[in-house]
Parts: C-alpha cells; sequence; structure tokens
C-alpha cells in the first residue's frame, strides 16, 4: 500500500474536480492560504499569484524540492523569492495527468533504506575456491566460477516490496578484471517460496548505477542472488536497499548522492531555507537505517541548511577515506557557500558523536564560523582500542572503522588513524571560529576528545564553550540533543540576528 501523499494547490479553479487524482493522494485546494498547516505539504502547486500573507505560509508549508509553479504564471517579487528559497520547478498542464497518475507517489515523507545484514550473506555450497571473511566489512572469493553465470553467493531473509513501491538496490564490490558479476533478483508471491512472481536480471554494466526494482504488482518478497563467472578474486562488500523515488532525490526529494571510483557513497540534501546566513551543516551520526538526520531541527531553524550522510561499513565510517572521498565532501560544502554567496565565516558546522567527527575534520579546512558538537570523537583510533577493554562488545564496529581505514588494526594502525586527524587538526587556523561542545565526562569511546581539543588549538581568540555531563558516551542523549538546540538557536540568535519560533 502506498504511502499518502499530501497537496496543496494554489489557483482560481480546484483542480480534484477537474483531474482523476488516485485514491493515496489527499488533495487539499485553497482560495486563500494563510493559515500554516501542523506539518509541511509533500506537493504544493502554485497557479496563480501570490496574495496577502500567503509567502510567509507557504514558506512553512512547503518543503524544498516539492514546489511547482504552472507555466503561465509570471514569478513576481513574492513568487520569485518563494520558488528560489523552495528550488521550484514549472510544470506544463498538459503533464498534470501524467505527474498525478505516475510521479506524486514518489514524493512520499517517510524515506527508508538500510543494508541487508552482512551475517545474512552466505556462499553457494557450489563454490569450491577459497572463502575469506574480513570483519563484518566483506567477504573475498578465489577461484573458479564456471564460463556461465551461476549463483555464487545470496542473501538469506527476503525483504517485502509492496504493490506499486520502487526499491533501489546498490551493490558495493571489487573484482579482477577476468570475473563478471551479474545480481538476480527473484521476486514471489505472497506467502510462498515456491511460486515466482517475476525476476530480474543486471548486468556488470547496469550495476555500475543504482539498478530498480519497480514492483507493479502484487506485494510479495524478493530473494537475490549475486551470479558470477570466470575466475579470480571477488570481493562482497554490501547490497543496500531504499525505497526509491525513481530519479526524484535520495531519500528526501531533491536529496543527492555522490560515488567514488571505489563505488563509495556519500549523500547530501540542500535547503536554501530563506537564503539568509549562515548556512547550517548537520552530519549525521552513526545509524544502520540510512538516511538524512536533522532534518526537522534544521528546517525548523529556517537557515540554509545542509544534510550530510555516508553508509559505508555498518553504520558509517566517520566521513574519512581516500583523497577522492574526502575531496567529495569538503567540495559539497564549498559548493553551496558559493551558490549562496556566503563566506566561510557564516558557516556552522555540526553534529552529534559520529557527526561531530565529520564537522571537526572538515573545520579544520573550512575554519567555520562555529563548530556545535555533542558527544565529540576525535581519536577514532581510540575509540576501537577501548572495544577491549572499557566497553567490551559495546562498538565492535569500530575495529572495522581502523581495518577499513587503515589495513589492519594493530598499534601502528590506531596511530595511523588518530594522527590522521590531530595532525590536520593542529594546522588548522581556527581564530574566527567557536567551539560549542558538550561531552560526557566517562565517556567510553574517546574519552580525551574534549581535553585534546583544548589543548592542540593553536590559533589566538578561539572561543570555546565547554559543558560536561557525567556518564558514558551512550547515556544522556536527551539531556545532549537538549542542550545542542539550544546552542544553536542562540548563536544563530546572538550572531546572526535570526529568531527561531
Amino acid at each position: 500500500m502506498l504511502e499518502v501523499i499530501r497537496i496543496l494547490q494554489l489557483g482560481s479553479r480546484d483542480w480534484s474536480k477537474q483531474y482523476e487524482l488516485p485514491n493515496y493522494i489527499d488533495f487539499s485546494y485553497a482560495e486563500h492560504f494563510v493559515e500554516e498547516p501542523r506539518s509541511p505539504y509533500d506537493i504544493v502547486f502554485v497557479a496563480r499569484k501570490l496574495l496577502g500573507r500567503e509567502l510567509q505560509a507557504l514558506m512553512k508549508a512547503t518543503k524544498a524540492h516539492t514546489l511547482f509553479v504552472t507555466e503561465d504564471v509570471k514569478l513576481d517579487k513574492d513568487l520569485a523569492y518563494l520558488f528560489e528559497c523552495k528550488k521550484g520547478r514549472r510544470i506544463a498542464y498538459a503533464d498534470l495527468v501524467g505527474f498525478f497518475a505516475h510521479e506524486a507517489r514518489n514524493y512520499f515523507s517517510k524515506p527508508y533504506g538500510e543494508k541487508f545484514r552482512f551475517n545474512n550473506l552466505s556462499i553457494a555450497q557450489g563454490f569450491l575456491g577459497v572463502v575469506s571473511w574480513n570483519g563484518n566489512y566483506s567477504v573475498e572469493l578465489e577461484g573458479e566460477y564456471g564460463k556461465t553465470f551461476e549463483q555464487i553467493a545470496f542473501w538469506r531473509n527476503n525483504i517485502p516490496v509492496f504493490e506499486g513501491q520502487a526499491i533501489d538496490l546498490w551493490l558495493e564490490y571489487k573484482k579482477d578484471p577476468e570475473v563478471e558479476v551479474a545480481l538476480k533478483v527473484t521476486q514471489f508471491q505472497r506467502g510462498s517460496i515456491a511460486n515466482i512472481q517475476q525476476e530480474w536480471f543486471f548486468t556488470e554494466e547496469e550495476l555500475k548505477d543504482i539498478v530498480v526494482i519497480d514492483n507493479q504488482m502484487q506485494t510479495g518478497p524478493i530473494f537475490v542472488s549475486l551470479m558470477a563467472k570466470g575466475a579470480g578474486k571477488l570481493e562482497i562488500i554490501a547490497l543496500h536497499d531504499r525505497y526509491s523515488r525513481r530519479g526524484h532525490g535520495a531519500f528526501l526529494p531533491g536529496g543527492q548522492r555522490i560515488v567514488t571510483s571505489e563505488r563509495e557513497e556519500v549523500f547530501y540534501y540542500f535547503d536554501p531555507g530563506d537564503m539568509k546566513p549562515p548556512l547550517n551543516v548537520y552530519f549525521s551520526g552513526y545509524k544502520t537505517m540510512q538516511g538524512f538526520e536533522g532534518y526537522f531541527m534544521m528546517r525548523k531553524m529556517g537557515a540554509p541548511f545542509l544534510l550530510i550522510a555516508e553508509p559505508r561499513l555498518e553504520g558509517g565510517s566517520f566521513y574519512m577515506g581516500s583523497e577522492e572521498y574526502e575531496s567529495n565532501i569538503a567540495k559539497i560544502i564549498q559548493t553551496h557557500l558559493d551558490e549562496l554567496g556566503f563566506s566561510n565565516n557564516e558557516l556552522i558546522l555540526s553534529g552529534l558523536s559520529m557527526g561531530t567527527f565529520g564537522a571537526l575534520y572538515y573545520g579544520c579546512e573550512l575554519r567555520p564560523h562555529a563548530m556545535i558538537l555533542g558527544k565529540p570523537l576525535a581519536s577514532i583510533g581510540d575509540v576501537a582500542v577501548n572495544e577491549r577493554l572499557h566497553r567490551p562488545g559495546g562498538f565492535p564496529t569500530s575495529l572495522d572503522v581502523v581495518h577499513y581505514l587503515a589495513g589492519n588494526t594493530d598499534e601502528q594502525s590506531v596511530e595511523k588513524i588518530n594522527n590522521k586527524f590531530w595532525d590536520k587538526f593542529k594546522k588548522a587556523d581556527f581564530k574566527h571560529s567557536k567551539f560549542v561542545v558538550a561531552y560526557m565526562i566517562e565517556d567510553d569511546y574517546d574519552s580525551t576528545a574534549y581535553e585534546k581539543m583544548i589543548c592542540n588549538i593553536k590559533s589566538s581568540g578561539v572561543q570555546v564553550y565547554g559543558k560536561g555531563i557525567h556518564g558514558r558516551h551512550n547515556d544522556a542523549t536527551g539531556p545532549i540533543a537538549s542542550w545542542f538546540k539550544s546552542q544553536f538557536e542562540q548563536i544563530l540568535e546572538k550572531d546572526f540576528s535570526r529568531r527561531i519560533e
């Protein structure tokens, strides 16, 4: 069953009486729109010029990337401002029937993404080569796969795909040139493991990009097999599945995705807000359910904001990686600063837990006005070391992170990862920056982060606001989040003359 899509239309005629609408559309027509709704609409159509106080109400009622203005309406001052703030698009009347029938369903409000569980990955019994498991990161195969495509691996525990729903699949892998891979997806009828409803077969060429399962039949689970032929090494890293918007955005309408030459992803979402300083950047924390974090909090502030998220390993790899990967993230932020015409003094970087590392790491280069941090993590090597004695079984992914970034988990690798951050931090010029930090006094992930930050700031004139709370890393999440929000609002009010309603 498709999610209900809430649509608002402003115009001289009510389109719900003119067009046939699917039953999942909740359509509202307004002759004059001045009352702000409890929550923003999924799509807003404007088919006339704005009246009276409608601009203010529509700024609250409209999400970025979901505004459509009909082809016949002139963009006067108010409408042009709304159009730019919401990344609006023009739409022709001739396209409305097709939009309601096929496109509106892609503007659902609840995104979802995950990685197929690594412990559900099985190697086909017919494979007689060498199998090497690399923690929870990957499994490496080496041997003969045959002259024709044969199942070489599969994922247990099928996932449901609902009628009318589309699913994006993204496969992370590495291989020798002599090996060729493909992905086979089988959908069964609901309640059956024998009756096949439909099948898809995606070639290696198609797997260079996301592939889409578009289910126009009944609800039913899908079973995914990795096929291979040839001979050599094949490393299976991860298979991701996400609710698809069929090209209308990653996770959120307008969400963007960048992929490196190593098939590593980073996601970002930009909302221009009211296009007045500052640009607020929020790095998502560690999360196994993929997507952006902090959307509602950042949107409520009214300022331009940028959300950044990454899905590597189990729930993220602290935004560190190859030069290519890191340059992509720095470029995302700088590009949107330039688009808005802001300086670095009109930039705020922020995050909680894993997100704090992203804010600090890229803050070294971007020199923002402020970094707002909750439960900071800086020495990622130490986070892994603490898994053995201080936090047994608490965050085993930290071991995968160090192995992934440094190639090993020995003492030299730990130091390498720690030094990569601190060498960069010590050289940074923070004389125009503020550090606003809430930290856990008995943090069992990185107990020295706040103290080492203070000791290693080399610039003069830096302002530091610190708040210590007793507890371990995952304690006091509520108070930390409340403090984080209040500090954000305080900086926006005092430094940028903004009021948060």
